[in-house]
């Protein structure tokens, strides 16, 4: 008795017909798969199967051996992934998390770093807002993130890179022609500020135009490069954002310095306190070297 025959069998139990059986589940010709079963009766020495009006049905014989059918084929199955698995180890897993608009910068660097260290590492990345990537880091869902410095007890930090906000603006702007800007010439124009969601970045801004004793309404918000650098263009407004945008920047919207005390951001990397991975502690012995790497790509960027 060879597994093939146990697999026709079932296949025939299963769907109530050797036409059925054939075409939809074994995708051979319905005279073999007959001969097949009759082959499998022959050797278990009694009827399993018998035709009626509605197709086949099994015999009292063939419900009993089913259940034994079924499991045999499941176990060789289960014999067949244990072997795969000790010929192919399954790679381990290392989850991380990129702050959007920060991927050109950070990812690079992060998966060199990974495969030099461990080649049959399998890395996932993922992006999103530094809320849900802190949110996701005490969940489990990320091993680390790069993101801004979340409150929450149960997450420690690293930073990475501290950077300059900078005003950004169209290219032929009135404010465009200067080489830094000050924040009281933002009065009047059509000011884009940070929505509620990216709430780090949102208090530098605020803080930032409070120490500079400027007062303004923001005509809109938003939450990530891609709609800041569509509404300057669109309104001919003006956004204050990390430097890290320039590497997004179109020819048609441009980057200035801003005067004063600088507004300054944190890119920190961030972990869960518990998580006790040998992957996360040999990354983190490579910190020096990735913040290196990330800083000056920024600055080729720029």
């Amino acid at each position: 008795m060879e597994l093939r025959h146990l697999r026709y069998f079932v296949a025939v139990a299963e769907e109530g017909s050797l036409k059925l059986a054939a075409d939809k589940r074994l995708h051979t010709a319905q005279p073999s798969l007959s001969r097949q079963i009759r082959d499998l009766e022959c050797e278990v020495g009694t009827q399993l199967l018998q035709r009626s009006a509605r197709g086949v049905e099994l015999t009292a014989a063939g419900r009993a051996f089913l259940d034994h059918a079924r499991q045999s084929l499941a176990q060789a199955e289960a014999a067949v992934e244990a072997a795969r698995r000790i010929a192919q180890p399954v790679k381990p897993v290392f989850a991380v998390g990129f702050l959007t608009g920060h991927e050109s910068d950070c990812i690079p660097p992060t998966t060199n770093i990974l495969r030099d260290d461990l080649p049959n590492l399998e890395v996932r990345v993922f992006s999103g807002f530094s809320v849900d990537l802190a949110d996701d880091l005490l969940h489990g869902k990320l091993d680390i993130a790069f993101l801004r410095r979340e409150p929450n007890p149960e997450l420690e930090y690293r930073t990475i890179i501290r950077e300059s906000l900078v005003a950004i603006l169209p290219c032929d702007h009135r404010l465009a022609a200067r080489e830094s800007i000050d924040p009281r010439d933002l009065i009047g124009e059509t000011f884009i500020g940070i929505s509620p969601v990216p709430r780090i970045l949102r208090r530098v801004v605020s803080q930032y135009l409070d120490r500079s004793d400027v007062r303004i309404t923001p005509h809109l918000e938003i939450d990530n490069f891609a709609m800041a650098i569509s509404l300057v263009g669109s309104t001919r407004g003006v956004a204050l954002l990390p430097a890290s945008i320039d590497s997004y920047l179109p020819p048609s919207i441009v980057s200035r310095s801003l005067n004063g005390e600088q507004p300054m951001v944190d890119l920190v990397l961030g972990f869960h306190k518990a998580n006790k991975s040998p992957i996360l502690e040999k990354f983190l012995l490579r910190l020096v070297d990735l913040s290196a790497q990330i800083a000056s790509r920024g600055k080729a960027d720029r």
